[in-house]
């Protein structure tokens, strides 16, 4: 046995035995390490409930700053929208007035709740709110009750009432009627507007000019009578209600040139008969006979092609004879079409507010 050999026998024996690995346990050690792992397991899940958390509450923070640029993008693009229709609408109106010959609406006023609407401003278009002072809502009612008005008209705010009364006040050397649509012919009694059954001819113009003034009271008679319907009915906030608002509204706008008409004693003959035809069946309540007049005025005896009438590039012969009827080009003029539909509107409502004895004669 060499020196080396010796020397690490030697040193083996001095080096301390190595602790071999424990085969048990004892109960409490094993309560001690299960425990400590419960609680480094628990730290973990709650490490990542909190990072968790954290980037939930981020995520939130994003969206509401997202949304809330979005809302004000929106908002902003809102009032633009709005700025462009109101300017359009306003556009309109003055080429609706012009086209009417109505007076210029004055510019708004920014520090009233009244960017006159338009059906408020036709009758009020040149009256100022600084004018005179205000009135309180009872007087002014009975103020207008005193002047044979209604005291209120449907969807009519304090203002519009206001301006209301002080036309009706106003000296007007223009205007003499003040009904829905103001004319300078004179009003007829109720009793006094059954029109003659045929139209006296135009070198009477006296009986021409009463038989206008017989049809413009009877039309502003049914007016009147729809927006005393509608204030009784008050429901402006439905759908229906507004629909039956806008449709009054524009009849009385689109029938205010067939009064013009009337002024000047200038409407077509055949429009005129037809139209005192209408009146007349309205009059004695024969609603049918009413709408077959307007039928005849509004489509006239003109052939309509049903089927194919150009096929090729070649005119068939004779196709011109389909457009000669007798009344087939009445509704080519938008004016006219407008207050022929108004007339149609009105006998509409005729029939509800004086119905037939004959219910064979309600218009479908």
């Amino acid at each position: 046995m060499d020196f080396a050999s010796l020397m690490a026998k030697e040193i083996a024996k001095k080096e301390p035995e190595k602790e071999k690995p424990q085969k048990y346990i004892s109960r409490r050690e094993a309560e001690v390490q299960r425990e400590a792992a419960y609680l480094a397991s628990q730290k973990t899940l709650e490490e990542e409930r909190a990072s968790k958390a954290a980037a939930k509450r981020k995520r939130e923070e994003d969206a509401a700053e997202e949304a809330k640029a979005r809302e004000e993008k929106r908002r902003k693009l809102a009032e633009e929208s709005r700025l462009r229709r109101e300017a359009k609408q306003a556009e309109e109106e003055r080429a609706r007035r012009k086209r009417l010959g109505l007076p210029e609406l004055p510019p708004p006023n920014p520090n009233s709740d009244s960017a006159s609407k338009p059906d408020d401003s036709d009758n009020n278009s040149d009256t100022s709110d600084s004018d005179s002072p205000n009135i309180p809502d009872p007087d002014l009612k009975s103020k207008l009750r005193q002047l044979g008005h209604p005291a209120v008209l449907f969807g009519e705010s304090h203002l519009s009432r206001l301006r209301r009364y002080r036309n009706a006040t106003r000296p007007s050397h223009d205007l003499t009627t003040a009904g829905p649509i103001q004319t300078k012919l004179l009003p007829v009694e109720e009793k006094d507007m059954k029109v003659p059954d045929k139209i006296p001819p135009a070198t009477e113009k006296k009986a021409r000019k009463y038989l206008y003034r017989q049809l413009a009271s009877y039309f502003n008679m049914i007016l009147r009578e729809w927006e005393a319907a509608l204030a009784r009915e008050n429901n402006a906030d439905t759908t229906a209600g507004q629909q039956a608002i806008n449709a009054m509204t524009s009849s009385k706008e689109n029938m205010a040139p067939l009064f013009r008409l009337f002024e000047k004693g200038e409407l077509d003959e055949s429009i005129l008969e037809a139209v005192v035809e209408i009146v007349k069946a309205a009059q004695e309540k024969r609603y049918v006979d009413a709408n077959d007049g307007y039928l005849r005025l509004s489509i006239g005896k003109a052939a309509w092609p049903i089927g194919v009438t150009m096929v090729g590039i070649h005119e068939r012969s004779a196709r011109e004879k389909l457009h000669n009827g007798e009344r087939g080009h009445i509704m080519g003029s938008e004016v006219t079409r407008k207050y022929l539909q108004s007339i149609k509107r009105c006998l509409t409502f005729a029939q509800v507010r004086w119905p037939p004895e004959d219910i064979r004669q309600l218009m479908g």
